[in-house]
């Protein structure tokens, strides 16, 4: 399993925390997935993330794309503050 956290922009409100949820759920291997609509931040748990087909989503649900963030706390399912 890995885990890998995206950056989000476009992201205001539960209903656009909803629709970037689903449409990454729907990728083949994913497990979790966790938006912080406050930070811009998408984390994701599953096998073989496939960074392409979560932009594809992402940006297929409407909201822009801003790569991986690979400085983020990788501690618990609390690290959204």
């Amino acid at each position: 399993m890995e885990t890998k956290t995206y950056l989000v922009e476009g992201m205001l409100c539960k209903n656009c925390q909803k629709h970037v949820e689903n449409g990454i759920k729907n990728i083949s291997g994913i497990k979790d997935v966790i938006v912080d609509i406050n930070n811009g931040q998408v984390r994701i748990e599953g096998e073989n993330i496939d960074s392409e087909k979560i932009r594809e989503a992402i940006e297929k649900s409407g909201y822009i794309f801003k790569g991986e963030f690979t400085n983020a706390p990788h501690v618990s399912n609390h690290w959204i503050g």
